[in-house]
């Protein structure tokens, strides 16, 4: 009996191993050890541990957007947030840059013109309030080169450490919601300048800081005294009085210089403050030092601060392919991913972060997916799965007879063309022109060509009707321009805080004093950072409801370019246009901010802030701000408004241009009520959106939808990223139970090729449209099955018996 006793112990026991055992099969690899490296850092072990334990290495994060690349190849949606947080740091640093000198466009007196300490605070509150994905935002000052006007009596003098930081708190917990909800709109605002003389460990600027290297990244700049170090930019301004003046600022390096404006971080744990794994993109503030010296050969442009955007390390997705073409930087988890190679191929998914399975495996060339799999092995199902399903799975069949890619081409038979035709009847009997986009099923040639058709010299020839387009042709425009809505929404934010929050006449206690009513300079400069800070953006405009700019009847600073990749922008106050029916405030989405903003501003969201300055002009300790917590109500993504795509031939941008405006919001004079102030408009152009052919729910608003030309029996439609406004964005996949037929190193028909095949039939001429279809699966095979084989000889040799007899 105790023998049996035994023998079910080790069976239950073998049992127990081979179930928890099969999902070990793994081997270890780079991602478990940055996981282990991860899980390690926590906020109560962080200050214990030696430096390199607060560091991942730099190639843990691949694929940086690089400024050099912007205008050659697409940015895809893995990066997206990659490339804000580099785009908000850019334009901080011009920002910053442009304001901290734009004292020499004023007459010199005894005061300074730089922000207060409240600007500074509420700017970087915004940067992270508008963008969800941004974790954190700060400016750190070198020592003793930060002015300020927040002090009585502090003319040219400098703060020893000056760092205003935001970070995103978790409110779950926090007395303020009693919902007990996570809302993510609660900031920690500091002063991280403000700190015990003695207490190295704080100071920033010092090795003993550990996670510094946002600082050292471009401080501190140790210039010679020569002034042609840094790199200048030219601005055209034009003021409302028709006065004009060109103004050259020293800012950030070019993107056309090495290195190019931003660096990225590697990631690191951000100890004693948000406790995270955090990767930031850090941008040089430059400006004139010394200051007001009357001297100005003594005078010369430095970098004085670092404008750092941070995000979370885990809203990154990584990359488990293998390194191949478009795929050979840097990459800690290349090969990573559980595809088998000798079928499969990775191809990596959007949207998973900092963990792994975000890829799918297709099949190699040559190779279909067997006929009970519809779609390709989703990486997630990999990595979950057990020794035996993965070793007896999630492979793809081999193709038994491949074709070649036809050569020779010919013109269709006369039936074939027309069938064709009569299928996409819309290319058979269509108009030309303007009138084109108003069919009932568009030709999508013609449509394209009206659309290319149109530039600056060609616009006077159509009716002002006609360059305005139907908003069904920008669609996608939400999810494309999304980056550069949120740059809008960050301006109108911060300029909703601050007229919320900063009150000019309030009194405090000491020396230090509230700041000054928003200026001129700060707006023209917060207006042309958009522009510079953003590749796709072509104009921004500022414009202020009428009488509700400080000491202005009307105020809109408008700042535009007219090529890519230049240092030459212009800018306007738009307010000198004020003939009856031609100022701003009778722009279309003008009127319609305000009629909807008119009263009712319940849906708003509300930010709150725990803020904490310096004690004093030194900065021995910080202290509460006195509104402790404060709060603000500002819009968010869908409380702005999209605009269809229109050609303004007397417009200073001539493209086609989408624009993106959003409101913000202040007090009224009682201060008892929010009122709506203005807008916040970006313009971008609608050339660069990518067209989306391929077929849709039947409410959703794409002119394009459904106008793909591949074979719908055999195949369907599979978007492609990054081709743009032209034709062919898309790819003809196999359906399930069809395989690809040609010997190719790709397994689909592209959208570019068979657009341009099926347009040689429209044109009735030499066409191989004919040939992209996809095969019956296995049609062609010519395989031996034993098992077949030995059952028709048996069936053969009971027949022949029974004939026999």
């Amino acid at each position: 009996m105790a023998i049996l006793w035994r023998c079910g112990a080790l069976l239950a026991l073998i049992a127990v191993v081979g179930v928890l055992a099969q999902y070990e099969w793994q081997p270890r690899d780079a991602f478990d050890e940055v996981k282990a490296k991860f899980d390690r850092a926590t906020a109560d072990n962080c200050p214990i541990l030696h430096k390199s334990d607060l560091f991942l290495s730099d190639d843990t994060v691949s694929h940086l957007p690089d400024i050099k690349e912007f205008d050659q190849n697409p940015i895809f949606p893995n990066r997206s947030a990659l490339l804000l947080l580099h785009n908000m740091a850019l334009s901080r640093g011009f920002y910053w840059s442009y304001i901290l000198q734009s004292r020499f466009i004023r007459p010199a007196i005894n005061d300074t013109y730089d922000p207060g300490m409240m600007y500074y605070f509420l700017s970087t509150v915004a940067d992270v309030s508008a963008n969800p994905s941004i974790n954190a935002s700060a400016i750190y000052f070198s020592p003793n080169t930060s002015f300020s006007s927040s002090y009585r009596g502090f003319f040219n003098k400098t703060f020893p450490r000056f760092a205003p930081r935001t970070f995103r708190l978790d409110d779950f917990n926090d007395p303020i919601h009693l919902h007990k909800i996570s809302t993510m709109n609660t900031f920690d605002v500091r002063d991280l300048g403000a700190f015990p003389p003695d207490s190295v460990s704080r100071d920033y600027t010092q090795d003993q800081y550990k996670i510094n290297d946002w600082y050292n990244a471009w401080l501190p700049d140790d210039v010679d005294r020569r002034h042609d170090t840094k790199t200048t930019y030219q601005v055209e301004i034009r003021y409302a009085n028709n006065t004009n003046e060109t103004f050259t600022f020293h800012g950030p390096p070019g993107a056309d210089e090495d290195p190019g404006p931003v660096k990225f971080t590697k990631p690191y744990f951000d100890c004693r403050r948000s406790n995270k794994w955090l990767v930031s993109a850090v941008v040089p503030i430059a400006d004139i030092y010394p200051r007001h010296t009357q001297f100005r050969h003594i005078e010369y442009p430095k970098y004085t601060a670092v404008a750092v955007i941070e995000m979370d390390f885990e809203r990154i997705d990584i990359n488990q392919c293998p390194k191949a073409e478009g795929n050979k930087g840097k990459n800690k988890f290349a090969d990573t991913a559980r595809c088998k190679k000798e079928t499969t191929e990775c191809e990596p998914l959007d949207g998973w972060g900092f963990r792994r399975g975000g890829y799918q495996c297709r099949c190699n060339p040559g190779y279909r997916l067997p006929a009970v799999v519809r779609r390709p092995y989703l990486g997630e199902i990999l990595e979950r799965a057990s020794s035996e399903q993965y070793y007896n799975g999630f492979d793809c069949t081999p193709i038994g007879w491949l074709q070649k890619t036809p050569i020779e081409w010919y013109r269709l038979p006369a039936y074939t063309r027309e069938k064709y035709l009569a299928h996409y009847y819309e290319h058979k009997n269509y108009s030309k022109g303007a009138i084109s986009i108003h069919s009932e099923k568009i030709n999508v040639n013609e449509v394209l060509n009206f659309i290319l058709g149109v530039n600056e010299k060609t616009c006077k020839n159509f009716h002002k009707q006609d360059l305005i387009l139907n908003g069904d042709i920008s669609f996608g425009a939400q999810e494309q321009f999304a980056n550069e809505a949120k740059m809008a929404i960050r301006l109108a934010n911060f300029i909703s805080a601050f007229l919320q929050i900063s009150d000019p006449l309030e009194v405090y206690s000491g020396k230090r004093v509230a700041d000054k009513p928003l200026t001129e300079d700060q707006m023209m400069g917060e207006t042309l950072a958009l522009v510079m800070g953003n590749s796709r953006i072509w104009n921004a405009a500022t414009y202020w409801d009428r009488s509700k700019f400080p000491n202005r009847t009307l105020f809109a600073p408008y700042a535009y370019k007219t090529q890519k990749n230049s240092r030459k922008f212009k800018m306007e106050d738009v307010a000198r246009n004020n003939k009856t029916g031609e100022d701003y405030t009778e722009l279309p989405y003008f009127k319609l901010m305000r009629q909807r903003w008119a009263a009712n501003f319940d849906s708003l969201e509300k930010y709150y802030m725990k803020m904490r300055l310096r004690h004093n002009e030194t900065g021995e300790h910080s202290q509460k701000y006195e509104h402790y917590p404060n709060f603000y109500h500002a819009a968010t993504m869908q409380h702005g408004h999209w605009t269809v795509p229109q050609f303004d031939c007397k417009g200073y941008v001539k493209k086609w241009l989408i624009t993106y405006a959003v409101p913000f919001f202040g007090w009224d004079s009682l201060k008892v009520k929010l009122e709506f102030k203005g807008i916040v408009a970006v313009s971008m152009n609608m050339l660069q959106l990518d067209i989306n052919q391929c077929p849709d729910d039947y409410y959703v608003p794409n002119a394009f939808k459904n106008t793909h030309k591949c074979d719908e029996k055999t195949s369907y439609c599979v978007p492609i990223q990054g081709r743009e406004f032209e034709l062919g964005g898309y790819k003809c996949e196999c359906l399930q139970g069809y395989e690809y037929p040609y010997e190719d190193p790709i397994t689909y028909f592209d959208g570019q090729l068979v657009e341009a095949e099926f347009l040689n039939i429209v044109n009735d001429d030499r066409s191989r449209y004919d040939t992209f279809k996809c095969r019956l699966a296995g049609a062609a095979s010519a395989r031996l099955e034993v098992t077949i084989l030995g059952a028709l000889m048996v069936l053969s040799w009971l027949l022949f018996r029974r004939w026999s007899r």
